[in-house]
């Protein structure tokens, strides 16, 4: 393939949108073009790596024994209904209306889909097990896309659906989906690492994320180096030991005026953070509930949320913090709050916690020397674990100091269990022909978050450095005396050699200085460069080199043994 055929314009300058290096890549080496907030147009380049990608998903897929199909973006709303995900996917999902005011939305997953497609066929457990796949555009209305294709409204998705005859056939089916992704990432190029993580709107009561660690990452990921335990943060556990409080005086009311926040109260009183409860009121289910973590730690709303067993969680609003504790945010407290029978809930640190300060449940005022287990009525089985992991916790598995790391989500696989499948009636009958409902696992991986992945993790100052199994094209020829006959004869001749042995190529036969074809060659981040010019032939050969490698490393080689060194090259 000719550079002058192939629509390409690298540019020089970070695009101003731009806010980590993979995304300010993407634009510059002409892989995508933004339309609009969270839009992207693939181009010729990007659109080779993105199908690179797909094809090894396709290959592990098939492998794995997963079948593919297709299934319509444009989804019912009837399906949604019958899920009850309808209304609880709130304003993430696109709805729209047809002519005949029939409502649908554009798929943001396919749960609802897949189940109802297969219950019409499956019948019998001698159709089980079987898993399903799909590579389609996916559609979310982000509130704030951002990050190019990390955060976008309309993505690439590998998504797959297993279904078995009972929950331990299900793990089988669960663990070759995860054996599957750990080699999907590594013929990626990618450093992926699996971390235990909430199962969110997908439902179900397990699932891995894997991640790409990288500074750029939205998610924060606990990691112990002592035993491997990681987790995302919305899911990290920690182990805490019984807080040793020593007996302590009755509690006292100290005025704390203009003092809301703890870092307020706490310069005020002259103690650190840690000596305080920070008290905050949920609303669980439309209900008040009051959560008490120490004053140096933050909620953990997810966790709140799966320990309440609530559908909703949400801050409570002015009226209820009132109604609820008799004060308003920042002097609430778990001391004889204004309603006698509101629910008080604790995260474990705080059990047998001694000589604390908290809100008065008074504007204005707070209590020192609270033994929460004397001045409140909080229920040994109401404390829990409760706040978000940080580094220098205890890891839960093997007790060593964990650390905290930032990455990129690119894949999810989940344990569903029946919760789809009963909502639709999705059941097989067994060889007593009793009938049974399915058991349902599900997979995703982000493909065009997945092309992002590799850039973020594998870039330097000069550009892009990609792997040979999904870089655009795996060498880039540059011709230096592109009107030279006998040079570009050598250059063309070495494309179609390397063509021939499997190895796409890219000539690079502009009418350009070399050091633009140069600075090009390494924003792109072809994975071998050759030089091909009168001066090197004359010299005895071309020049190659990897794009990882430093410059000084540029070898001149033979022409012909020119395609068994950049083989050589590639395969390192």
């Amino acid at each position: 393939m000719k550079w002058t055929k192939m629509m390409i314009q690298t540019l020089r300058d970070d695009p101003q949108d731009a806010e980590i290096d993979s995304h300010k890549l993407l634009v510059r080496a002409s892989l995508v073009k933004k339309i609009s907030g969270g839009l992207y147009t693939f181009l010729p380049l990007g659109m080779r790596s993105l199908r690179k990608v797909a094809a090894i998903i396709r290959e592990e897929m098939d492998r794995a024994g997963a079948q593919e199909l297709v299934m319509p973006i444009l989804q019912p709303a009837e399906l949604w209904q019958q899920s009850g995900r309808w209304e609880a996917m709130g304003p993430n999902m696109f709805k729209l209306k047809d002519r005949a005011e029939k409502p649908y939305a554009l798929g943001p997953t396919a749960e609802e889909e897949v189940t109802d497609v297969v219950k019409s066929i499956v019948s019998s457990y001698r159709q089980l097990p079987i898993t399903v796949y799909q590579i389609q555009w996916k559609f979310r209305d982000e509130i704030r896309p951002r990050f190019g294709l990390m955060r976008s409204k309309e993505f690439l998705m590998k998504d797959a659906y297993s279904f078995d005859v009972s929950l331990d056939a299900a793990d089988a089916s669960y663990q070759a989906m995860y054996d599957a992704y750990k080699r999907i990432f590594a013929r990626c190029g990618l450093k992926a690492y699996p971390v235990e993580a909430d199962t969110g709107d997908i439902g179900g009561k397990f699932s891995h994320e894997f991640h790409v660690l990288a500074e750029a990452g939205e998610d924060g990921i606990a990691f112990c180096p002592g035993c491997g335990y990681a987790a995302n943060l919305e899911k990290a556990e920690r182990k805490v030991a019984a807080a040793a409080g020593e007996p302590c005086p009755a509690y006292e009311e100290v005025h704390t005026p203009n003092a809301k926040t703890i870092e307020q109260v706490s310069a005020f009183m002259g103690v650190p953070g840690s000596a305080f409860v920070k008290s905050l009121v949920y609303a669980a289910d439309g209900k008040p509930v009051m959560v008490c973590v120490p004053g140096d730690r933050d909620v953990n709303e997810v966790k709140l949320k799966h320990f309440l067993n609530a559908k909703t969680l949400e801050l409570a609003d002015y009226e209820m913090v009132l109604k609820a504790s008799g004060a308003n945010a920042g002097s609430v407290g778990p001391v004889k709050p204004a309603q006698a029978d509101l629910r008080i809930v604790a995260d474990q640190a705080l059990k047998g916690a001694t000589g604390r300060i908290v809100g008065a449940n008074k504007d204005d005022y707070h209590l020192k020397n609270v033994d929460l287990a004397r001045d409140t009525a909080i229920a040994d089985g109401d404390y829990a674990d409760l706040v978000i992991a940080q580094a220098g916790d205890v890891c839960p598995r093997c007790g060593k100091t964990m650390e905290l790391k930032r990455g990129i989500e690119v894949g999810h696989v989940f344990k569903l269990g029946t919760k789809y499948t009963d909502a639709f009636k999705a059941v097989y009958k067994n060889d007593q022909l009793q009938e049974n409902v399915m058991v349902m696992g599900c997979y995703g991986i982000g493909v065009s978050r997945t092309v992002q992945a590799v850039i973020e993790q594998s870039h330097d100052k000069d550009g892009i450095i990609w792997p040979a199994s999904v870089a655009p094209f795996q060498v880039v020829i540059d011709l230096l005396d592109p009107t030279d006959k006998a040079v570009a004869k050598v250059a063309f001749d070495l494309e179609a050699q390397l063509e021939a042995a499997g190895i796409d190529v890219l000539v690079d036969d502009r009418a350009d200085r070399p050091g633009v074809k140069f600075k090009d060659a390494d924003l792109i981040g072809f994975p071998v460069r050759v030089v091909v010019g009168a001066k090197g032939l004359a010299n005895g050969g071309v020049e190659v080199k990897r794009r990882d490698q430093d410059k000084s490393r540029m070898k001149i080689v033979p022409t012909a043994d020119a395609v068994a060194a950049i083989r050589e090259l590639l395969a390192q």
